[in-house]
């Protein structure tokens, strides 16, 4: 059911499914004559479906309406006091007897009095005493008429009612669905809902996986609530930006974002929007760290690698629970190629810069082996994209490498699938700068291997003290030693080799 038939459904629930108050034919008569009040009793007391009631006190005949509710009011023309077009007047200023009908009786036939009480209200005027038949007939006439009006307003508040219902029940599902889809995508589940249907469909997409650089261990080294300022501040800065480049964020993974571009709501330009979108939010990581300078918190550094290709894309779960996933060697691809990122740099595959063409810039190509494909695969740096966007990375300048005086003694292990296995291995850093080491081994690493470092004593005892980095390819200054680029250490480790640095030549 979409939302317009949604929409009707609760309409015609307002008319048909929900319950109207039946309502019965209430008289009241206001006359100073008890006589007269029985009388018109005597007339209507077979009526199994009239009920009535009398008044002979002008100064209370208002109060009784508001507790009987009457459908008709018979109001005698001359009364002690007060004169019946007055009554009537009083009647239709009163908010509970406004719209009630009100048939005037005199004594006679006056064609002015009568167009006087037509001109002040009044819905009806009879001579009494007026004929059974024709009494009676005119009673069920204009109750009818204002019973049709009550249910027709009660109908219609009713439909106010459902229209406010179903306006909380899409603001709350714009609220939840907006926490991961963008206005666009939570509007088009709206009109369709049976898009929530378990299930899914092959779609080609472009996937973008996020992830920042080193967090786990930063994250041990703060509270509890430093933690959750510090992932917080970076994951609505870059929600903000995924949804506005009409990304769909399929998962919160700690501190990476798992986001498509095409689905559920098709984008002609998917690839094209998901390059600009992981350029504007590295650029946005200058915000990022601001905010966590000013708060005392550590800065983050964001990989971001993008994949395009074909993906099986729906709801996964169960009806009880499920969420909008997707599935897919591509998907696989795209976090292997994340993983080959370093700290402010994006890389995506050769199938996302073919999609993109001409608009992307891109660096470095380099060839890598991953997990589950036979031969290798070609990812590229991206520089910037053009055209409308005109979105490019930052220039970032080398730090010189420097000779250590001595050189420090280490053992390493490569880490695959975020854990570290194999045999350790030995080597000594030889040279270094704040972000990146010169490492001289017997052990030859693939570049972009992740590798897990430890600090060596004079007893070839392993000194606490441990750091994480990537193999580049840049150029070492032997055949025997490779470069790696740091990419997580505790502060005691930074303070360590900044130690270091200060006896560098």
């Amino acid at each position: 059911m979409g939302f317009r038939e949604s929409l009707y459904s609760t309409i015609s629930g307002a008319f048909v499914g929900e319950s109207i108050s039946e309502y019965t034919t209430v008289v009241l008569m206001i006359d100073d004559s008890r006589t007269v009040c029985e009388a018109v009793n005597e007339i209507l007391m077979d009526e199994k479906d009239i009920t009535f009631h009398y008044c002979m006190d002008p100064a209370q005949e208002e109060k009784m309406a508001e507790e009987i509710k009457p459908t008709v009011i018979l109001q005698d023309l001359v009364m002690p006091g007060i004169d019946g077009l007055t009554m009537v007047r009083k009647f239709r200023e009163n908010k509970v007897t406004r719209d009630v009908p009100m048939i005037v009786l005199s004594a006679e036939e006056d064609p002015k009095i009568k167009a006087e009480a037509f001109a002040i209200g009044a819905n009806d005027f009879m001579v009494k005493f007026p004929d059974k038949m024709e009494l009676v007939a005119r009673i069920r006439h204009h109750s009818k008429s204002y019973i049709n009006l009550l249910q027709r307003n009660e109908a219609y508040q009713a439909l106010i009612e459902s229209q406010k219902r179903l306006e909380l029940r899409n603001r709350f599902i714009m609220k939840t669905f907006g926490r991961y889809l963008s206005d666009d995508v939570v509007n088009k589940l709206l009109e369709t809902p049976e898009g929530l249907n378990l299930g899914g469909e092959k779609r080609r997409v472009t996937i973008m996986m996020s992830d920042l650089r080193g967090f786990t261990s930063m994250g041990e080294q703060l509270s509890a609530e430093q933690v959750m300022t510090l992932i917080n501040n970076y994951l609505e800065t870059m929600t903000n930006i995924i949804f506005e480049y009409n990304g769909t964020i399929v998962e919160f993974i700690g501190d990476a974002i798992l986001s498509l571009f095409g689905a559920p709501a098709h984008i002609e330009d998917a690839a094209v929007k998901g390059v600009a979108c992981a350029i504007e939010m590295q650029l946005a990581m200058d915000t990022v760290n601001e905010r966590n300078r000013k708060a005392g918190l550590p800065e983050l550094k964001m990989g971001i690698g993008i994949n395009t290709g074909e993906v099986i894309v729906g709801n996964i779960g169960s009806e009880k629970r499920a969420k909008y996933g997707v599935v897919g060697r591509n998907v696989n691809l795209t976090s292997r190629i994340e993983s080959f990122t370093l700290g402010g740099q994006i890389l995506i595959s050769e199938d996302t810069k073919n999609d993109v063409g001409g608009l992307v810039k891109v660096g470095k190509e380099i060839e890598v082996e991953t997990k589950g494909i036979d031969e290798p695969v070609k990812i590229y740096e991206v520089v910037g994209i053009g055209g409308k966007y005109s979105l490019y990375m930052p220039e970032t300048c080398r730090e010189e490498l420097l000779w250590l005086p001595n050189e420090i003694p280490i053992k390493f292990v490569s880490i695959k699938d975020k854990d570290a296995g194999g045999e350790l291995q030995r080597g000594s850093i030889i040279k270094l700068s704040s972000v990146e080491a010169e490492i001289k081994s017997e052990t030859r690493v693939p570049v972009l291997t992740d590798l897990k470092f430890l600090l060596v004593g004079q007893n070839d005892e392993d000194i606490p003290i441990e750091l994480y980095a990537k193999v580049i390819n840049r150029e070492a200054e032997t055949q025997t030693s490779f470069i790696v680029h740091f990419t997580s250490m505790p502060k005691v480790t930074e303070n360590y080799l900044q130690g270091l640095l200060e006896t560098c030549s």
